[in-house]
């Protein structure tokens, strides 16, 4: 290697110093200047939380996006949303947060949520794994790995928020847009109706919303299981569910046996001979053998 290579690599090198030096001199810059802003100006709690309720509830619409429902080992997982969580992280201040996908590998994909509170000086960093495979182990194609980040993403941002943000505070938010989203006793059949209907236009029946709820009729269907229902809706809108996952498709009825002293009509047995028949068998369940 020649000595004016040489110089040429090593001058290279140099300006990759100084230009690493200084995004990180910018970079330390503007943390402290959010620093110190953050102690000049400290939030008030009070406001947070008449400016979060403000913005949940400001029509039904947005108060049924901060709920989001999922399945977990036969049981339904109901809470805030990563909308709900946007919505708190805008009004609390002072605060940084963000997700970015990390590593995509061969069957799973891992979002990283960061949530940093400059006043509190509180940072949390959390991490969500969600599988890129469908069931019989295929690789999803680009576009729906690329969803699946998306939705990793939510989910990894939602919980770092929720580690920084009180939730006490969050609980308090959550239950007024619950009861705007929701409504109550008085409104439960034109509410319930209005879901119902909803629903069927995805292709849903009100015999798999009914199968997911455990309910027998639709009259059983009550305020806390809407409550199910609209955070499904946004579990599915979200990507973080698949509707066949949501509301499980319902088994096709077995056929009722034939009463007593009725005959099913068959035909004849092999080895009999042609145009002779016997009496019909009686129908055999299974398990009479």
């Amino acid at each position: 290697m020649t000595d004016a290579i040489q110089r040429m690599i090593e001058e290279e090198d140099q300006h990759v110093q100084v230009a690493e030096t200084a995004i990180a001199a910018i970079t330390r810059s503007e943390v402290e200047a959010q620093l110190t802003a953050a102690h000049r100006f400290p939030r008030s709690v009070s406001k947070f939380l008449k400016k979060a309720t403000t913005l949940a509830t400001i029509t039904r619409e947005v108060a049924e996006s901060c709920i989001y429902s999922v399945p977990r080992d036969g049981k339904m997982i109901t809470g805030p949303s990563v909308r709900l969580a946007e919505i708190a992280a805008s009004s609390y201040g002072n605060l940084h947060f963000g997700a970015r996908v990390v590593d995509v590998g061969e069957t799973d994909i891992t979002a990283q949520g960061i949530a940093w509170d400059l006043e509190g000086n509180v940072r949390v960093t959390v991490e969500t794994k969600r599988r890129i495979t469908s069931r019989n182990g295929r690789r999803f194609s680009d576009d729906m790995i690329v969803m699946t980040g998306n939705a990793a993403c939510s989910i990894a941002l939602r919980n770092a928020l929720f580690r920084v943000i009180p939730r006490a505070y969050i609980d308090g938010v959550y239950q007024n847009a619950r009861a705007l989203a929701v409504g109550d006793a008085k409104s439960l059949a034109d509410r319930r109706a209005d879901f119902l209907a909803r629903l069927a236009k995805l292709g849903v029946s009100q015999e798999r919303v009914l199968l997911r709820l455990s309910k027998t009729g639709v009259e059983d269907i009550g305020v806390e299981d809407l409550e199910v229902l609209i955070g499904l809706g946004n579990s599915i809108r979200s990507g973080e569910l698949k509707l066949d996952d949501a509301f499980p498709s319902v088994a096709p009825a077995v056929a009722a046996p034939a009463q007593d002293g009725q005959r099913i009509k068959m035909g004849p047995k092999k080895d009999a001979p042609q145009g002779a028949t016997g009496p019909a068998a009686p129908m055999r369940e299974p398990g009479d053998d």
